[in-house]
């Protein structure tokens, strides 16, 4: 057990210490599914698993809440994962390294897994703690949340008897959610051929660094800058000017984090060779003052290389390099209807050359107006297609729509402020949750979204707030106390 596991509530934390200990990268969560089994199994908790591999775990009443409606508590089993480019670190083996630093848990240069192993923990607490009250609770446990929703859209049909549900995948403390964005992916894939790389060329590795990054969702509004996005608009540059002819691009990895990294290897003209340095200069100063507040760490890197075999046909980079440029990223639109909402947004996620003659560009489109996010994945696709990629869309998922009259939100407010003597935001999240899925298989749900403090989420930087966890804590144990 790590330091971790002495803070409090201690249930809660030991739970997630072991949980940190269980390696569970998205769509590989067999190792998370047998810890959960293997729980349900040591506490005597009734369980039931579905084909997509969500589990379900059924909790009776306590004495004298016999006639309360049951309560599900949602958490989902995977996490993201990320890591620095210095760091060793095997997702499929190793446990995460937890420390306290400060008022924070932290990993050491990887993603936490915060997101959502503490509305795990939470919800596992609730079934083993003695001192717990509440009616008939079920405890769902979805699979692969962040790569594509896929336990939400598989759930299998009667999983849930519960009215109502609190998902435990929110990352603001004194914040309840009521309604999410909805979502999808744009995928462009570029075909293109090979030439022997020029001679009289100059070569370079140019690298872009230690950006923030961060959830695509939450964060897409705070102005940090994107990998991918500043490395082409020094492609484009070099194109116009010093004849820059590119070898290979790879920026970003998952779709739903803002990408931090991105590198690429190109070569300019010899005989221009010390007059692009001096562009390269200028440029690397012109992009950190642009982003000076939200990016202090930016690094740009530019690395001689003695040469390169191949470059990309002249046609073939002209339309990807064009299509990056002005492919849009970030926010599209604010709501009207929640002031400081986004409602609208796109992210340029990742570049990869994947080795066979195809380059694919990975995007997500988010929106809390379902029109709005079909015409900003319209606006995408229309961008690649003009460049000559084939493009094609996720299924995507439903957005959930706020219900500011529901029973669930009432007494889940009345607790807040009953607890800590002040009244909590109620917000919608530009973020995807798995609540509009649920709501489409399960109409009658009346739902809120609730958790601690985590910032820097989907990055290595992720970390929770220690202060926050035992007033999560405290609030969801007075809504199963109060709810009728």
């Amino acid at each position: 057990m790590s330091a971790i596991a002495s803070l409090e509530p201690k249930t809660v934390w030991e739970i997630f210490d072991a949980i940190t200990q269980v390696p569970r990268p998205s769509k590989r969560e067999g190792k998370i599914i047998d810890f959960l089994i293997a729980f349900a199994e040591k506490h005597g908790i009734e369980y039931r698993k579905d084909a997509t591999g969500n589990i379900v775990m059924r909790k009776p009443a306590t004495p004298g809440y016999e006639s309360r409606p049951a309560v599900i508590l949602q958490a989902h089993m995977d996490m993201v994962c990320e890591k620095n480019s210095d760091v060793e670190f095997d997702f499929d083996e190793d446990p995460i390294r937890t420390r306290i630093d400060g008022e924070w848990v932290k990993a050491e240069g990887t993603t936490l897994g915060a997101d959502d192993g503490i509305g795990m923990a939470a919800a596992l607490a609730v079934l083993v703690d003695p001192a717990s009250e509440h009616g008939p609770v079920e405890a769902l446990f979805t699979v692969d949340e962040e790569t594509g929703l896929t336990g939400a859209f598989g759930l299998g049909e009667g999983m849930l008897e519960g009215k109502y549900l609190i998902n435990l995948d929110s990352e603001d403390e004194g914040e309840i959610f009521i309604g999410c964005a909805g979502g999808v992916d744009t995928v462009a894939t570029f075909r293109y051929a090979t030439e022997e790389a020029p001679k009289n060329y100059a070569y370079f590795r140019l690298g872009v660094s230690d950006l923030v990054g961060g959830h695509s969702g939450d964060d897409i509004d705070k102005g940090r800058a994107n990998s991918n996005k500043i490395a082409a608009r020094l492609l484009w540059e070099g194109m116009q000017s010093f004849g820059l002819r590119l070898s290979c691009f790879d920026g970003g990895n998952l779709r739903n984090a803002i990408p931090r990294e991105a590198y690429a290897v190109f070569g300019v003209r010899e005989h221009a060779k010390d007059e692009f340095l001096k562009r390269f200069r200028l440029f690397a100063e012109e992009v950190k003052a642009e982003f000076k507040f939200s990016e202090p760490k930016l690094e740009l890197s530019l690395v001689e290389l003695p040469s390169v075999d191949t470059v990309l046909d002249a046609a073939s980079q002209r339309a990807l390099v064009y299509a990056l440029v002005g492919v849009p990223n970030g926010v599209i639109a604010m709501s009207q209807a929640m002031p400081g909402l986004v409602e609208t947004s796109t992210n340029l996620a990742s570049v990869k050359f994947v080795g066979d003659g195809r380059i694919v560009v990975t995007s997500s489109q988010r929106s809390s107006v379902e029109s709005a996010k079909t015409y900003v994945m319209r606006m995408v696709e229309s961008v690649f297609a003009l460049a000559g990629a084939d493009v094609v869309h996720s299924d995507g998922y439903p957005g959930w729509a706020p219900d500011p009259q529901s029973k669930l939100l009432a007494v889940t407010k009345e607790c807040y402020r009953e607890r800590f003597g002040v009244e909590p935001k109620v917000r919608a999240i530009h973020a995807g949750l798995e609540c509009g899925l649920f709501l489409e298989k399960y109409p009658g749900l009346e739902m809120v979204s609730i958790g601690p403090t985590l910032r820097g989420v989907h990055s290595p930087d992720e970390r929770l707030e220690i202060a926050t966890v035992p007033k999560f804590w405290n609030l969801l144990s007075d809504v199963l106390k109060r709810i009728r």
